[in-house]
């Protein structure tokens, strides 16, 4: 600890003074820390292994070889074969399969001549073909990513050659660890480099990182500390350091390693010294780094994870029923073992048939049976279907191929459709039974709009801009965006212009090449190459909508007493400044300040010339500044229009003079008594805006305002500012911020220039970024203010965690005291006003610091900066210890639109049984607001808010609930089980993310999740990630149930990986919520169809093939069974084996994988009108234990009349065993195909020509087979069998007959059930068949029926509902609500208060709610 301190005390006053610090000297050194005292620092301790990392350097060969030589190079391979490893490699993953491990068995077993069945070659010939068919399938998908890595590898890229003394051109493969790269403007990163030299002038490179997560907003990296100064580019022959940073790991997010100089002076690293690869140089010309991770070890790869691979619940349920064929299998091999001893111990001696072993002895009956037993067991194998897997494999591609090819998925303006991530579990789209689904992004638009502010306590309410986004309609045409944008936007030509460079790629790259070299499986390039992809890339949350804010007028008229002339009058004069200006000049900064916004010019390259250091010198006299600005000749206008569309630039000299006096003063000065007399009004009366209705007013503020503007040399105008933010709302805030003219104009490491309306540009001296965490709830910015050279913290984060911050005392006094209890008070009233309306909240808050409590933060700081082991906890404790006893400025309220069709989707899937919950991070009137608007929760819906602050409460609070819903539910006979699908009685239930911790814990969940299966819908506020998690989990392990999860950005993906099926939306928010996802969408409409429609239709589909397989397995295979009672069970076949193998291999495999493809119970339109059919999926209607024993027992029938209405029919004829097996396999077949016919609900000409294709198969085989195969099995053998039958009349007769009886059970059964009980399905099939008129009325009848249907138990609810309301019964404490309807502000509402004071501890009382309207709320 003396070391630091020592160079504490030795170094702060330098610090504090700026004396001997260059304008390019950071504010403060790691290394000068870590090498401070007499004796060096130790190494520093990385976690687990670490790498050491040496230029490739002739002098450092041997230790080159020792430490870079061992690692892997840049070469890429993402296939998994090779052409020798290709059949070993291939068989070995198919033979992980079961099933094929079990016919390989059989294979195995047919080559035991004691128990031989078929000949060798034949048996072996299903599964040579299953696995031929699924390694060509491999083997070309492997060849595609092939292709892929080799035109990757062979991408080109500059690199030191130390033969050369030059950059020279190498393909990606060649480089290598230790290697220098130089990289150009819109040149995409080979490999992970720590970056030494940029010819940015702050030592700054952009980077695009759309090909990691997806994020096309611009991000900032620094060259390494100690290389930015250099004016020159870094020399690799002189490069003598080296570096050693952790091993290799995919976590984007973080690198620890440090530098180490020959004079053993080190220099941290992070992740802002990282270039990752599949990144793409923006807004600077050329950049050098060392290459630290190469090829397989770079992150990028690291996180290729490829497709994912889930087990459908359908495919789950099929091997359960293959189990039962298994059961099924021996049952019937144990019989004909039993059966084929018990027939040999009729015999009294030995009969002639029976051959003695070599050795003269004969088996025994029962050594006989049990040999009999493995010989059935080859004989009936076809029962187990083999085809099975590859025909599932098969469908569910066609599946996903007509989903990705559905028009309305495209997304015009975003152009991209549907992804389809996970291939196998399409028919799971069609069981879902809860949503869950985050809130921004995902129902709402992410466009964040700045609607309305309060600024010490304050509300501006912005009614013009209100009435622009009334009226405004986003122009998509990009001609009408260059012509119609309001002015003051970003126009689309100047987007069209972004990063735009001297230098362009080295050349083109395809789409396939950039998705594979990041390690992501989408397009995100096109055909033309990087540069023209970067050229026409448009910055996220830039859309006019969102930048063009007009200012209030009321705002806008203080914001005009912000002159220059104000500033420069006598100190006197400066005490009647009001104290709200002070305030409204801090919230416009700390908007413009606190984020990580990236700001770019595409107009003028950056080149490396040092810019003016006026914001950072310190200011000693008034002449001074004036000779200064005299100097540079810079003109500047008296004080420009806010009202206008442009962005001017700043003041003349007098504005940056009269910075002096505006902020000299550290802390507030005392207010005047008129102003303490206006705080008094504003305590005494309610909450007022300062919105001016007075034409006049605003004409003058306008008038008072506007001026010209002459911009100054080199100024860069704010409408040509590129803002590039991580997230929507820092965009809304800059935007915000510009539109009162303080605008954000630079931003490096070091500092951050502001152009503040007549004040001039501020260059703040950006000490430190403390970034925003789910923990922390909030974003804070470390500045050195230019004029008072304070340090001044500005803060921004969720209300909730900033109230809690605020301090509340103050050392000046109990006026200050009392004016910030007062904003305090009123800014919480226009919080819950803004959320009551829908709106984001932030609150905006600011810290001033003396130099002495500083200093103790920054060394705690240090320490935990510098730290490698248990850093993150470190930085949060010590931002913790800064982040206390702020000054609330203000508060923000931004618009998030909802997206478009977003209530009737969710309206449908609640229609459908579809439980929906929304989990979102924001305040809970701003998440019932969204959930009423998106009809999430219906102005008739009993809400029931759980909001407690302790365990107990929290229990006794949903005992209560419980026992209230009950109530409800038993005196409604209409109401189904929870859990079934959505009661008649509706409920709704919003907990807030406290609440909900003390509800997952292990005593509560299952009344947690009782009470939530009697609500319609819930909505979780305040909820983190890892509680969102949590709660699809529970929901999906202890309700077995299946789940979808839906989300946008980041926070989701853990949610979304826990669903059986995790949903992306390809947002505002970058990528990583689709990286993670199974399918993703462009908007949460598209949900619907892909449920509703997709989702039915593959599931009933995938269901219904797997049944046929199963029926037409079995109902063949009994023919062999049922042959053995007259062949003494001897294993013996009618048919010949060939026919045997191809009757399921060839002859009835294509038809059911054509029906599995197109199949359509019903029509698109029909599925969409009816959202109550997606019902039958839920229950699994089509798949059921009892539908698969009813398919097995049909299956059984149809083989017994096919076997013996033919024997009856030739009993006592002399036919062959082969002339008798060929009406069997003809008939056989006609029953198999035609069963699928009556099971068909679309017949197209695709189904009849496969059918055809199927019953001409085999004919030709049968045909070609019989007349060619004369010695094939002897001694019997199938030779013109079937042509001698073709000229038998008997034949047809035996055919037609057989087929009849055999199918028609299930026919009559599906006449009868069509006819007199028809399903849903059945009903809303017959519709597709009427003409469009007929259609629409009856779909009104239906419709119409069904609500009639609902409504008759209404009347019943309502009487009970109102009864309860007028006895006011102690117990009744939510009553429906009539929360965030401005249409309902009649209606009575109440609020239900628990008294946990009270003696029996859950007394309730009725308490009127206040005038506004507000939701019936259960608070403790």
């Amino acid at each position: 600890m003396t070391d630091p301190l020592r160079w504490a005390r030795y170094h702060w006053p330098r610090l504090m003074s700026g004396a001997g610090r260059n304008d390019s000297e950071r504010f403060y050194n790691y290394s000068s820390l870590l090498v401070c005292g007499k004796k060096p620092p130790p190494t520093p301790k990385l976690a687990g292994r670490h790498r050491v990392v040496i230029a490739r350097a002739q002098c450092f060969k041997e230790e080159y070889e020792k430490t870079c030589g061992t690692y892997m190079n840049n070469r890429i391979r993402t296939t998994k074969y090779t052409l020798l490893n290709f059949v070993p490699r291939n068989l070995f993953e198919q033979f992980h399969r079961a099933a094929n491990l079990y016919f390989l068995f059989l294979v195995v077993l047919n080559w035991v001549p004691l128990v031989e069945a078929f000949q060798k070659e034949i048996t072996m010939l299903p599964l040579v073909v299953v696995l031929t068919i699924i390694a060509i399938k491999d083997g070309l998908e492997d060849y595609r990513k092939y292709k892929i890595d080799k035109q990757i590898n062979n991408l080109i890229t500059k690199v030191y050659s130390r033969k050369d003394k030059k950059y020279i051109e190498r393909c990606w493969k060649d480089v290598t660890v230790g290697d220098f790269i130089r990289l150009s403007c819109n040149e995409i990163i080979p490999a992970d480099i720590v970056l030494l030299f940029s010819t940015d002038p702050d030592g700054i490179c952009h980077i695009e990182t759309s090909g990691l997560d997806g994020e096309s907003n611009l991000k900032q990296r620094e060259v390494v500390r100690g290389y930015s100064e250099q004016d020159s580019e870094v020399d690799p022959e002189k490069f003598s350091s080296r570096i050693e940073c952790e091993s290799p790991n995919n976590d984007l997010n973080r690198f620890r390693g440090f530098l180490e100089h020959p004079s053993k002076e080190r220099i941290g690293l992070s992740k802002e010294n990282l270039l990752l690869r599949g990144c793409t140089i923006r807004n600077t010309e050329a950049v050098v780094g060392i290459v630290v991770y190469a090829g397989h070890e770079t992150k990028a790869m690291l996180n290729n994870s490829g497709p994912r691979y889930k087990r459908s619940k359908l495919e789950r349920r099929a091997n359960t029923d293959i189990l039962w064929c298994v059961l099924l299998l021996i049952s019937m091999c144990f019989a004909g073992a039993l059966g084929h001893g018990i027939w040999l111990s009729s015999y009294e001696a030995v009969p002639f048939f029976n051959m003695p072993e070599p050795d003269g002895h004969n088996l025994s009956p029962a050594l006989a049976g049990f040999y009999m037993f493995w010989t059935m067991i080859i004989l009936l194998q076809v029962l187990i279907p083999i085809s099975l897997y590859v025909s599932i494999e098969i469908v569910k591609l066609g599946q996903i191929y007509f989903i990705q090819s559905d028009i309305d998925f495209y997304n015009e303006k975003m152009d991209s459709t549907i992804q389809c991530r996970a291939l196998n579990i399409a028919e799971d789209l069609g069981q879902i039974q809860y949503l869950f689904s985050d809130k921004t992004g995902t129902l709402t638009e992410n466009k964040m709009v700045f609607r309305r502010c309060s600024i010490a306590g304050f509300d501006y309410c912005h009614e013009e801009n209100a009435k622009r986004l009334e009226s405004y309609q986003e122009i998509s045409s990009e001609d009408e965006d260059l012509t119609d944008t309001p002015s003051g936007s970003l126009s689309n030509m100047t987007k069209l212009k972004a990063h735009s460079c001297r230098t362009v790629n080295n050349g083109p790259l395809k789409s396939k090449s950039l998705n594979h070299l990041s390690g992501s499986c989408f397009a995100l390039g096109g055909e033309d190459g990087a540069t023209d992809g970067s050229l026409s890339r448009q910055e996220a949350f830039s859309s006019p909508i969102e930048t063009d804010v007009v200012p209030d007028t009321g705002l806008l008229a203080k914001f005009s007493q912000i002159t220059p002339q104000l500033f420069t009058l006598p100190n006197e004069t400066e005490q009647d400044l009001s104290a709200e200006t002070l305030y409204i000049i801090d919230f416009f900064l700390a908007l413009a300040i606190c984020n990580t916004v990236v700001v770019s010019s595409p107009n003028q390259p950056r080149q490396r010339l040092r810019l003016s250091s006026l914001g950072r010198m310190p200011i000693t006299s008034l002449e001074e500044i004036k000779n200064l600005f005299q100097k540079l000749s810079v003109r500047r206008a008296s004080f420009p229009s806010l009202c206008s569309g442009k962005d001017p630039s700043s003041g003349g000299p007098n504005a940056f003079v009269s910075r002096l006096s505006l902020f000299n003063r550290s802390k507030l000065t005392p207010p005047t008594e008129e102003d303490a007399s206006q705080l008094n009004d504003w305590a005494q009366g309610p909450s007022k805006t300062t919105c001016l209705k007075d034409q006049e007013k605003s004409e003058a503020a306008a008038g008072s305002a506007s001026g010209s503007l002459d911009s100054p040399v080199g100024q860069t105008l704010a409408s040509d500012l590129h803002y590039e933010a991580e997230s929507p709302d820092e965009a809304a805030l800059v935007y915000a911020a510009r539109a009162y003219q303080c605008t954000l104009q630079s931003r490096t490491p070091d500092q951050v220039m502001v152009d503040l309306a007549a004040l001039g540009p501020l260059t703040f001296q950006l000490l430190h970024i403390l970034p925003f965490d789910s923990v922390r709830k909030r974003m804070s910015v470390v500045v050195r203010h230019p004029l008072s050279n304070k340090v001044v913290v500005y803060t921004k984060g969720a209300d909730s965690v900033i109230m809690e911050l605020l301090s509340l005392t103050s050392t000046d006094g109990e006026t200050l005291e009392k004016q910030q209890k007062i904003i305090r008070e009123k800014t919480q009233r226009h919080l819950d006003d803004y959320a009551r309306k829908g709106l984001r909240t932030l609150c905006i808050a600011k810290k001033v610091m003396s130099d002495t409590e500083y200093a103790e933060w920054l060394k705690n700081h240090f320490l935990a900066e510098t730290s490698i082991d248990n850093r993150e906890q470190l930085l949060l404790e010590s931002a913790m210890r800064l982040e206390n006893k702020l000054t609330l400025l203000g508060a923000t309220g931004i618009e998030d639109r909802l997206q478009e069709g977003v209530p009737e989707a969710i309206e449908a899937l609640q229609k459908a049984g579809i439980k929906i919950w929304m989990l979102t991070g924001d305040k809970q009137e701003t998440a019932v607001n969204i959930a009423y608007a998106c009809k999430l929760l219906e102005q008739d819906d009993k809400i029931f808010i759980l909001n407690t602050e302790n365990k107990e409460a929290c229990e006794m609070l949903m005992n209560k609930t419980l026992e209230e819903l009950k109530k409800d539910v038993q005196s409604d006979p209409n109401v189904p089980s929870p859990g079934t699908h959505v009661p008649q009685l509706r409920a709704g239930l919003v907990i807030t993310g406290k609440t909900l911790e003390f509800a997952l814990q292990d005593s509560l969940q299952n009344q947690f999740l009782e009470l939530t299966g009697l609500c319609q819908a819930v909505v979780c506020c305040r909820a983190t990630p890892l509680q969102k998690s949590e709660v699809v989990k529970l929901v999906r392990n202890q309700l077995k149930v299946m789940t979808l999860a839906i989300g946008d950005g980041a926070n989701d993906v853990s949610m979304i990986q826990v669903a059986d099926i995790g949903i992306g939306i390809s947002g505002q928010e970058g990528m990583q919520a689709v990286m993670a996802s199974d399918f993703a969408v462009s908007q949460f409409r598209h949900l619907t169809k892909l449920l509703l429609v997709h989702g039915h239709w593959c599931y009933t589909r995938l269901s219904n093939m797997i049944l046929y397989f199963f029926y037409k397995n079995v109902a063949y295979v009994n023919l062999l069974f049922w042959y053995q009672f007259f062949c003494g069970f001897s294993g013996t076949s009618m048919s010949d084996y060939w026919v045997l193998i191809f009757f399921n291999l060839l002859f009835t495999s294509v038809p059911p994988v054509i029906y599995g493809i197109l199949e359509k119970d019903v029509s698109a339109e029909t599925l969409m009108q009816l959202p109550e059919l997606y019902k039958s999926g839920q229950k699994s209607e089509a798949y059921l234990p009892l539908t698969f024993w009813i398919t097995l027992l049909d299956a059984f029938y149809q083989s017994l009349v096919c076997f013996f209405v033919p024997y009856y029919a030739y009993q006592g004829s002399d036919i062959d065993i082969f002339m008798f097996g060929n009406p069997l396999n003809t008939a056989a077949l006609f029953i198999i195909l035609l069963h699928l016919v009556i099971e068909s609900k679309t017949l197209t000409w695709i189904h009849m020509l496969v059918i055809g294709g199927s019953i001409s198969t085999y004919f030709f085989f049968a045909l070609v087979f019989g007349a060619m195969c004369v010695t094939c099995n002897p001694p019997s053998n199938p030779y013109w069998i079937m042509e001698e039958h073709m000229m038998d009349p008997v034949f047809y007769l035996v055919c037609v007959i057989t087929t009849c009886v055999a199918l028609l059970p299930r026919f009559v059964y599906r006449v009868l059930q069509g006819s007199l009980f028809p399903s849903l399905i059945l009903r809303a099939k017959h519709l597709d068949k009427l003409t469009l008129e007929e259609r629409n009325e009856a779909l009104k009848k239906w419709k119409e029926a069904r609500r009639m249907t609902a409504v008759r138990s209404a009347p019943t609810d309502t009487k009970k509902l109102e009864r309860r309301r007028n006895s006011g019964s102690p117990c009744d404490f939510s009553m429906t609500a009539a929360s965030f309807c401005t249409k309902q502000r009649d209606s009575p509402v109440f609020k239900a208060t628990l008294d946990i004071n009270n003696a029996s501890g859950m007394a309730m009382k009725m308490v009127p709610s206040s005038d506004h309207p507000s939701q019936n709320s259960t608070q403790t």
